[in-house]
C-alpha cells in the first residue's frame, strides 16, 4: 500500500487556500520536520553529557544513536492516524465546511467500528498504545510480564509523552490488539497507513539499528527533552507555511527523499530560532591566593583541581548571607559548569522579589563567565506570562536616569522572542527565578520532565537552600536526587549547616551512587564542601576558609508600643544628621502606614518605601534605587531609612546603621542582621509588632525566649549554635509552666503541620531515578485528590496577580498611562503587555473576589491567575469597593481592606 498524503498533521494557523479549502500540511511532511530538527538539536544543542547518557543506555554507537533520535522523533506524531483525530469536528474543512478528511470514512479499507469517531483516546496515547508492538515486532527488547521495563515499551511510552504527560504502561494483551480497546486507532487502512508512514520515516532517517540497552532515567529525560523541543519548532506556523506542498503531491518515496532534504535544509534555521545555540562557560581563570583563608580564596584554590580529579558535581557553601557568599557561589558554578560543558544556568531564590533583585549580579557574572551568545530571561511568578517582556522591563528599571537607550538590550530576548513563553524560558541559557521551577520538576504537572531537560544542559544555583520549609525541603531532595542522576553541577549556599542541609548532601550522593550514607556539612563558619556527581563521594577542602572578619551584633529586644519604638530608634540618625537604618513591618499596609507616619513626624529623615504589592516595575525601580542608595559605598547622605517588608531579607548588598525588626523565626532576623554596616552592627526587635502570617508561630516564640531582653552575639561563630538554641528540646526548661505549656502546644503543632506537610510532598513528588524500573507513567500519575490548589500550597503561598485599570487604561501614577492592547476581535488583551504592570497579592487576600474580566479574559490559560479590577478615582486614589474588600491603588503600592 501506498502512503495517503491525505491524512493532515498541521492546519492551525495554515490560511486557506484560493478557493477557500483549509490549507494542510501532510503528516508525513510534519513527522520528517520533526526528524530533521532532531538531528540538529542532537548536533548542536545536547551537551557532549547529555548524548552520552543515552549512548551508554542504548548500547549503540553515537553515530547509530543520533539517527534513531531522529527516528524516534519523527514517530511522535505516529497516533494521529486514527479515526478521532482525522476526522475530528475541529479538523480543517473544504469551501463548502465539510471536513477535508470527511471522504476518507467513505472509501474502502478506511471504514471503522460504531462508536470509533467518539473514543477519547488521545493521539498521544495513540502513539503509546501502537508503537509498543510495531517496535516489538522490529526486535526491540521486550517483555511479556513486564512490557514496561523494556525498551520497545519504554520507547513508545516516551513518544507518548510528548504532550507533556506520560501515559500509564500499557500491558501485552492490549497493545498487541489496541484496536479491540481502542476502536478510534481503526483497522484496515488505518493500520496499513501507520505501518506506512512508520516505514518510510525509519527508511528517510537511515535508523535501522535495533538497540539493546534499557531506558534509563538520564536517558529518558533527554530524549523527551529533544523530542518535544522538536516538536515545538517543527510546529512554528509560519515556517511550514514556507514548507507547504502543492496540492497532489503524492509523498511516493522520491517525494519524500526531495522533501527531507527541503526539511534538513530548514532544520538549521529552526534551532537558531531559538536563541541557544553557541552559549557556554569561559575556562576560569587560574587563581592561587597565597597566604588567603577567605571563603572565596579558598572555594578558588582548591576546587578546580577537585573537579578536574573527580568530575562536576555538588558544591554546598554555608556562611552568612552577603555579596561575597553569592559571588562564591557564582564561582563555583564557572568552575563546574566548564568541566561540564554546560550551557548555562539557573539561579533560584526564595521569592520573586530577591530574584529581582540578584539578577543584576548574575548577569555581571554571565558577562565574565558565559561564552558566545547568550540571553537572560527572569523567571517567577509575576514574569511567567512572558519571561522575555518582563526582562526587558526588569533592565529599564534599572537603566540610570541619563541614559535613553534601552539597557540590556543585547542579552535580553525581544518581546517576540521564540522563548518568550512560560515553556520554553527555562531553555534560556541564563535565567533567574525562584526555587518552584525546580520544585516543580519533581512534581506531577505537565511538562515537568522538560524542566529536567533544561536543568540538565545547565548548573543550577540554589540560594538560601533551607528557606521553603517542611514541603519545599522533601521536594529539594528529590530534585538532588535527580540532578545526581542527570550529573547536573548544583551549588547550594545557606546560612548554616544544619540537620536540613545534611540530608541535601546525602540526597546528591544517594542520586549519583544509590547509598544511604550519611553525610555532614561541616558546622563552622564559613565552610563548603564538594559531592562528585561520578561516585557520590564527598570532600572536603584541604585548607578550610578561614574565619571571616567578626562582627559584634547586638540584639536588643524593645516592649513598647511598635510605631513609638520605630520613631525612638530613628531619632538618633536625624539628630546626628548621618545613618543609615531599615524597617520592617510584617505587611505592605504596614508599610505603607509606618512611610506615611515617619514622614509626617521626622521631617529630618528621608524616608524610602519598598514592597512585594507594588506594580512590576515599581518594585523594580525601587529596588534599583535601593542598590545604589544603600550599598556601602551608595550615595545617601543625610539620614535615611528603608521602611520595607521580609521580602527585603533575600536582597543581598545592602547596608545599614541600625535594623529594625517585628517577631521572626531567628533565621529571618540574622538575615535581616546580615545587612547590618560596621563592626558593631545593630538589630532591633520589636517584640509587641504584629507577626506576619507566614512565619512559624512556634519557631517565633522559641526565638523571643532565647532572645530575652537581648543579646549580644559574635558574627558569624555563633550563628549556628544561637540556632542550636532555639530548636533545643531543652528550651522549655528555661520558662515557666505555664509559658512551658503554651510553647509544648506550640511546637507540638509546628511538628504535627511539619508531618503533615511532609508526607504530602512526599506522597506527592515523583519517584526518584532509582525507582522508575522503565516505566516513565510514574512521573506523570494522577493522584485522587491533587487538585491544582494543593500543588500550590506544596509550592508556597498561593499569589494572584492584580493588574488595575481604569477605562481600558493600564493605571500610573497620577492618573491612566497606557491604554490595554487587544491581540483579536473577541478583547482579549496582550499578556506581555500586563506583565510591568501586575500586582503579586496573597491569594488569600482576594478570596471570593471574581474581578471584572470578560468571559474572553478568563479563558485565556495565561491569564488564569490575573484578577483585573476596574478602578474609580477618590480623593487622588484609585479605588475599589465590593465584594466585601476595598482595593486601593496609589504611588504606595495596592492595600485591600476587608469591609465590615
Amino acid at each position: 500500500m501506498s502512503l495517503d498524503s491525505r491524512l493532515w498533521g498541521k492546519a492551525a494557523g495554515l490560511g486557506k487556500d484560493a478557493r477557500g479549502a483549509c490549507r494542510t500540511h501532510p503528516l508525513i511532511c510534519h513527522l520528517l520536520d520533526t526528524a530533521a530538527v532532531a538531528e540538529v538539536v542532537w548536533d548542536e544543542l545536547l551537551t557532549s553529557h547529555q548524548r552520552s547518557m543515552v549512548v551508554r543506555a542504548l548500547q549503540v554507537p553515537d553515530g547509530e544513536v543520533r539517527a534513531l533520535a531522529a527516528f524516534w522523533a519523527g514517530l511522535h506524531d505516529i497516533g494521529k492516524i486514527s479515526v478521532p483525530f482525522q476526522l475530528h469536528r475541529s479538523g480543517p474543512r473544504n469551501a463548502d465546511g465539510e471536513l477535508l478528511a470527511q471522504e476518507l470514512g467513505g472509501e474502502q479499507g478506511y471504514g471503522f467500528a460504531a462508536g470509533a469517531a467518539q473514543d477519547r483516546q488521545s493521539h498521544e496515547a495513540a502513539a503509546h498504545w501502537w508503537l509498543v508492538g510495531i517496535f516489538e515486532e522490529i526486535g526491540y527488547p521486550s517483555s511479556k510480564r513486564r512490557p514496561q521495563s523494556q525498551l520497545s515499551h519504554a520507547v513508545a511510552q516516551m513518544l507518548g509523552g510528548h504532550g507533556g504527560r506520560y501515559h500509564p504502561a500499557v500491558r501485552g494483551k492490549d497493545y498487541r490488539c489496541p484496536a479491540v480497546r481502542h476502536p478510534g486507532l481503526g483497522t484496515g487502512g488505518w493500520e496499513e497507513q501507520r505501518r506506512v508512514h512508520f516505514d518510510e520515516v525509519r527508511r528517510v532517517t537511515g535508523a535501522t539499528s535495533v538497540p539493546r540497552g534499557r531506558m534509563t532515567s538520564g536517558a529518558a529525560v533527554v530524549l523527551t527533552g529533544l523530542v518535544v523541543l522538536s516538536d515545538w519548532l517543527a510546529s512554528i506556523e509560519v515556517e511550514i507555511q514556507a514548507r507547504l506542498r502543492q496540492e497532489g503531491w503524492a509523498g511516493a518515496p522520491e517525494d519524500l527523499d526531495a522533501y527531507w532534504k527541503i526539511a534538513r535544509e530548514a532544520a538549521l534555521r529552526l534551532v537558531e530560532k531559538t536563541g541557544l545555540l553557541g552559549t557556554g562557560f569561559a575556562r576560569p581563570d587560574s587563581v592561587r591566593c597565597a597566604g588567603e583563608t577567605s571563603l572565596l580564596a579558598s572555594m578558588e584554590g582548591q576546587l578546580p583541581d577537585l573537579v578536574t580529579e573527580h568530575g562536576p558535581g555538588l558544591v554546598v557553601v554555608t556562611s552568612s548571607p552577603s555579596k561575597e557568599r553569592t559571588e562564591a557561589a557564582l564561582r563555583a558554578a564557572a568552575v563546574l559548569g566548564h568541566a561540564a560543558g554546560a550551557r548555562g544556568l539557573f539561579y533560584a531564590l526564595p521569592t520573586g522579589s530577591s530574584a529581582d533583585s540578584h539578577m543584576a549580579q548574575v548577569h555581571a557574572f554571565a558577562e565574565q563567565a558565559l561564552t558566545g551568545p547568550w540571553r537572560s530571561l527572569l523567571l517567577h511568578s509575576s514574569s511567567r506570562l512572558k519571561p522575555a517582556e518582563a526582562a526587558k522591563q526588569w533592565a529599564q528599571a534599572h537603566a540610570p536616569g541619563d541614559v535613553s537607550a534601552e539597557p540590556g538590550e543585547e542579552w535580553a530576548p525581544a518581546a517576540n522572542s521564540w522563548l518568550n513563553s512560560h515553556h520554553r524560558a527555562l531553555l534560556a541559557a541564563l535565567g533567574t527565578g525562584t526555587v518552584d521551577e525546580l520544585l516543580q520538576a519533581v512534581m506531577p504537572v505537565k511538562f515537568n520532565v522538560m524542566r529536567l531537560f533544561a536543568f540538565s544542559g545547565k548548573v543550577v544555583v540554589v540560594d538560601e537552600a533551607h528557606a521553603r520549609g517542611a514541603w519545599g525541603q522533601k521536594l529539594m531532595l528529590r530534585f538532588l536526587e535527580w540532578a545526581a542522576a542527570l550529573r547536573i553541577p548544583v551549588v547550594l549556599a545557606a546560612m548554616s549547616a544544619d540537620k536540613s542541609v545534611d540530608a541535601m548532601l546525602a540526597a546528591y550522593h544517594r542520586g549519583a551512587a544509590g547509598g544511604r550514607e550519611a553525610m555532614v556539612q561541616p558546622r563552622r563558619l564559613p565552610a563548603w564542601s564538594f559531592v562528585d556527581a561520578q561516585s557520590g563521594g564527598g570532600h572536603l577542602p584541604r585548607q578550610p576558609a578561614g574565619a571571616v572578619r567578626t562582627s559584634t551584633l547586638s540584639i536588643e529586644v524593645l516592649d513598647g508600643a511598635p510605631y513609638d519604638e520605630i520613631q525612638a530608634a530613628l531619632v538618633p540618625l536625624v539628630e546626628a544628621g548621618n545613618g543609615r537604618a531599615v524597617v520592617y513591618r510584617s505587611t505592605p499596609a504596614e508599610a505603607i502606614c509606618t512611610f506615611r507616619q515617619l514622614s509626617q513626624d521626622l521631617p529630618g529623615l528621608e524616608v524610602s518605601l519598598v514592597h512585594e504589592q507594588m506594580r512590576n516595575k515599581d518594585r523594580w525601580r525601587r529596588l534599583a534605587v535601593c542598590r545604589d542608595a544603600f550599598s556601602p559605598d551608595g550615595g545617601v547622605s543625610g539620614p535615611s531609612v528603608l521602611v520595607t517588608t521580609p521580602m527585603l531579607e533575600h536582597v543581598r548588598g545592602l547596608r545599614f546603621d541600625l535594623v529594625v525588626s517585628g517577631p521572626a523565626p531567628l533565621a529571618g532576623l540574622l538575615a535581616r542582621a546580615a545587612q547590618g554596616a560596621g563592626d558593631r552592627p545593630r538589630l532591633v526587635v520589636l517584640r509587641a509588632d504584629s507577626k506576619s502570617e507566614l512565619d512559624d508561630v512556634a519557631l517565633v516564640r522559641r526565638t523571643d525566649i532565647v532572645l530575652g531582653a537581648g543579646r549580644t552575639i559574635s558574627m558569624p561563630q555563633d550563628v549556628p549554635l544561637l540556632l542550636d538554641e532555639v530548636y533545643a528540646d531543652e528550651l522549655v526548661d528555661r520558662v515557666g509552666e505555664a509559658a512551658a505549656r503554651e510553647l509544648q502546644q506550640l511546637d507540638n503543632r509546628r511538628t504535627v503541620r511539619e508531618r503533615r506537610a511532609t508526607g504530602t510532598a512526599g506522597w506527592l513528588q515523583v519517584p526518584g531515578p532509582r525507582e522508575l524500573d522503565g516505566d516513565l507513567g510514574l512521573l506523570s500519575r494522577d493522584h485522587p485528590g491533587m487538585e491544582p490548589e494543593l500543588l500550590s500550597c506544596v509550592l508556597g503561598e498561593e499569589m494572584v496577580h492584580v493588574v488595575c485599570l481604569y477605562q481600558g487604561f493600564l493605571l500610573e501614577e497620577g492618573g491612566p498611562e497606557e491604554r490595554l492592547v487587544f491581540e483579536s476581535k473577541k478583547r482579549r488583551p496582550k499578556p506581555g503587555q500586563l506583565v510591568p504592570y501586575l500586582i503579586p497579592v496573597p491569594q488569600r487576600l482576594v478570596d471570593g473576589v471574581r474581578g471584572d474580566a470578560n468571559s474572553d479574559w478568563r479563558g485565556m490559560a495565561a491569564l488564569k491567575n490575573v484578577l483585573r479590577l476596574n478602578m474609580s478615582g477618590e480623593e487622588g486614589t484609585w479605588v475599589r469597593t465590593g465584594e466585601r474588600r476595598r482595593f486601593r491603588l496609589s504611588e504606595l503600592g495596592l492595600t485591600v481592606d476587608q469591609l465590615p
